[in-house]
Order: C-alpha cells, then structure tokens, then sequence
C-alpha cells in the first residue's frame, strides 16, 4: 500500500510532470468516449448490414455494454484505492483499444455483441481511478477545474468520435472506423504506463490517516453500503443515473435523427452534430468548473446549485433540437447546417455541467482511501442506467412510436428521454443541503 501523506508533511508542488500526467489521463478519457461513442455514427450502416431492429441497436449500444462495465466497475475500483492506480489504467485502455479494433472484424450481430462487451470489461477500470490519481494531483482550490479539464474526454471523444468517424466511414467504410481509433489506443496506454506520474494518496488531505486506514481495511460491500447511506451521495447518483439515461439517448440517437428526419449522410451529420455538440460541451465543462471553483470559495452549495441549473437549462434546449422545423437552415461554405445545430450547441454546453460538478463533489465529500469506491458509484449510476438503459430505452420508444408516426417516432423517442433531465435537476437540488453538512463534518472530524 502507498504511503499517505499526514498533516505534518508538507504536499508535493505541482509541477510539469502533475500537468502531462492529467493531460495523458484526459487523452485515455478522450479514447474511451471515442471508442464508448463511436458506435453513434455507425448505426445506419451497422443495422443495415446486420438487418437489426432500433431495439436490437440499442441493446447493442447500450445494455450489453451497460450490464458488464456494472459487474466489474466497483470491485475493478476497490481494487484501484490499494494498488497502482496508473497501471490498472494503462492496462485497462489497452484492453478495451484491442476490443474495439475487434468490433472492425464483426461479420455477424453476434460477434460485434461480443466485441462491445469486451470493450466494456476494459473500460471498467479506466475512469474512476483516473479521478482518484487527478484528485491527489491537484489541491482542493484547483481541484474543480483540473476535473472538468479531465471530463472533457466524453465531449471532446464524442465530437472525435462523430467527426473523424463520420468522414471514415463515408469513404471507407464503418469497419475502418473501430480500427483507426483502436490501435492508437494500444500505444496511449504504453504512454500512460511509462509517463503517468503515480501520486501519494490523500497528499492533500486534512483528514486524519486513522480515518483513511479504517476506510482502506473495511469491506467492500460494507464500504458501499456506507456510502450509499449518505444522503448526498445517493441523491448525486440518482441524479446522475437519470442525467446518463437522457444523455446517452440522446447521444447515441440524435445522428441517426439528423440522417432519417433531415436526410443528411453519415459525414455530413457527423461533421455538423458533433461540432455543435461536442464544441457546445467542451466550453460547458470548462465553464462550470471555473465558475465553481471560484463561487465555492464563499459557499460550498454552489457546486450543486449549478449541476442543478445547468440540467434544467439543458431541457427546452434538447426539446427544440428535435421539434425546430427541418425547413431552417445556414449555409455555410456549401454545408447545410440546420437552425436545430444552435440547440444543439446550447444542449451540449448546459447538459456538459452535471457530470463535471458530481465528480468534483464526490472527491471532497470522501476520504482519499475511499475516493475511487466513491466514483466508481457515481459511475454505476451512470453506466447502468446511462449507457445500458438510455440508448435502449430510446430505441424501444422510437420502435414504439414508429406504428404511429413512422420516421417520426425517433423524434418523440428522443424528446421523451431528453425530459428525464428534469428529474435529474431536482436530484442536484435535494442533495444540496446534506452535501453542505457533510462538509462541514469532514472539517470537523479533521479539526
């Protein structure tokens, strides 16, 4: 086990060496979400192939890499607050990398099922201790920021994934797609393994080492079952699970609308959707945690306050990216850009919020022994509900409403889950207060 850091030891600087480490976590983060998303862009051609139904795509997309990610993601996690967290996650970026390339080589519904679940089991255990390493890089002051630089890897992935992923596969195919985001993936993880500076756990911690011991020797269902009886944890993952259900419907589905409803190709809709989303988030996250870090400075609330603001801001901006008339477009240097693309950027700036300031929460609410069992919750909430009900839900609906309005039914689809997001702001408002106590507990345990 790492040594800890006690009060008496002075914290170490941070230095080029702490920058280059979060950027090459950052980078992994980016190639999850790329490799995680990338399947987006892919739907029509891979249903086509395939002959799948919207239901068959969004167990594809969603519960079949949903289901695994949750069985292995919190004890992967556990395992992550007492051993080398940088090589579990070079280890872990270099499976899922090897699994997406696998997913170029599907000649049947059934191997490419198998590929995405494998590319799940690695992906299991490269996000939570990521957080827990970027926590221990930075102190608390700089803490907010240093996190939403990091969670820029699903925005900045899914406008790569979008971009780049389109232009592929329109002139090479959808299989060339997993392998030119797959194989770089087995080189960032030898990055990450040779360059990623491994911190001391908790060397800006104020709590005392006794508390971060007993943490470390408690059990992991104990531990989880502690952390989940905190009230402001529980709300931050019910609302984050709600959040994941709406953002990853809409993620995965809303290229697959601009194709049916606005009658674009798989590059146009991948340049245009994914700028606009992906710029929209990427601003968004820098956004918030500037501006958290510095209103938390005179009241701790605001870290919720905003992850609750910026879900219900994102709502009537969804809503209008699906209903705005397909008649309303720019061109721009001979590119159709629909007025929807406009939503989209606000959508995308506003909705990047939550998972940015629930992180950032979640870290100082724990100790640093418990940090990543702490993420790796969040993350479940996420994961499961997010990723493995949100594209699937989506495609059930828009299977449903396809008997009724035909090519409209991923319209009303897409609109249902995106709504979801205001449940999600009334999660963020509820852990406020007991978020604010916990806090103050924390201080007092360690005064």
């Amino acid at each position: 086990m790492q040594r800890m850091h006690t009060p008496q030891t002075p914290p170490p600087a941070v230095s080029w060496r702490t920058h280059l480490s979060l950027a090459l976590l950052a980078l992994v983060y980016i190639f999850s979400f790329i490799d995680r998303q990338v399947l987006s862009i892919l739907l029509e051609p891979v249903k086509q192939e395939f002959g799948a139904s919207d239901t068959e795509m969004g167990l594809l997309t969603g519960l079949a890499f949903g289901l695994i990610y949750a069985m292995l993601g919190v004890p992967v996690w556990r395992l992550a607050d007492t051993r080398n967290r940088r090589n579990i996650v070079a280890l872990c970026c270099g499976i899922w990398s090897l699994a997406t390339a696998a997913c170029g080589m599907a000649t049947q519904y059934w191997h490419m099922l198998l590929a995405r679940m494998s590319v799940a089991v690695g992906e299991a255990g490269g996000m939570a201790p990521s957080v827990s390493i970027v926590s221990d890089l930075y102190p608390p002051k700089m803490r907010s920021f240093a996190i939403s630089l990091f969670m820029m890897g699903p925005n900045l992935g899914t406008l790569l994934g979008l971009v780049i992923g389109g232009m592929v596969a329109q002139h090479y195919g959808w299989r060339s797609v997993f392998l030119a985001f797959g194989i770089p993936g087995v080189i960032l993880a030898l990055l990450v393994y040779f360059f990623v500076k491994e911190p001391a756990r908790g060397a800006y911690e104020s709590i005392k080492p006794a508390a971060q011991g007993s943490a470390a020797r408690e059990s992991m269902f104990r531990q989880v079952r502690r952390l989940l009886g905190m009230a402001p944890l529980r709300n931050i993952c019910i609302a984050c699970g709600v959040a994941g259900i709406a953002g990853y419907g809409y993620g995965v589905w809303a290229p697959s609308f601009f194709m049916r409803i606005h009658g674009m190709s798989i590059s146009h809709a991948g340049l245009v959707f994914g700028l606009a989303s992906g710029l929209g988030a990427v601003f968004g996250a820098m956004f918030c945690g500037w501006l958290s870090d510095r209103l938390t400075q005179r009241d701790s609330r605001w870290q919720l306050r905003l992850a609750a603001m910026g879900t219900f801001c994102a709502v009537p901006a969804g809503v209008a990216v699906f209903f705005w008339p397909v008649s309303d477009f720019w061109t721009v240097a001979g590119i159709k850009v629909p007025y929807a693309m406009a939503f989209a950027l606000l959508f995308g700036f506003f909705a990047s919020w939550f998972a940015t300031l629930a992180y950032s929460a979640v870290s100082q609410m724990v100790t640093a022994a418990e940090r990543s069992v702490a993420s790796a919750l969040l993350n479940l909430f996420m994961t499961l509900l997010g990723v493995g009900l949100g594209p699937l839900v989506t495609g059930i609906l828009s299977d449903y409403f396809a008997r009724t309005h035909g090519s409209e039914g991923l319209r009303w689809a897409l609109m249902g889950v995106t709504s979801l997001l205001v449940i999600t702001s009334l999660f963020f408002a509820l852990a406020i207060r007991p978020f604010q106590q916990r806090l103050q507990q924390l201080q007092m345990n360690a005064a």
